[in-house]
């Protein structure tokens, strides 16, 4: 646990959401034009699949606030 505080967790959840909204009015505004005339049941799977779309680089982004790396840090024990 780091005892001193970091620039990187503030400043990475103001990213985020800042990520999403742009994501968000990226999604609403050019969506529905390529889908809109789709039956609402054809529209659900591509609405589910971008509502999730956003969580799969959400791992490391974490990752990069919480130790500074982009990966996850090797644990000498395994070796």
């Amino acid at each position: 646990m780091r005892e001193t505080p970091t620039w990187r967790i503030p400043f990475g959840v103001l990213a985020l959401v800042l990520a999403l909204m742009v994501y968000g009015i990226a999604v609403a505004s050019l969506v529905p034009p390529l889908i809109g005339g789709w039956n609402a049941l054809a529209q659900t799977p591509v609405y589910v699949v971008l509502g999730i779309v956003w969580i799969m680089p959400l791992r490391r982004y974490l990752m990069w606030m919480e130790t500074g790396r982009w990966t996850a840090p090797v644990d000498s024990a395994a070796k």
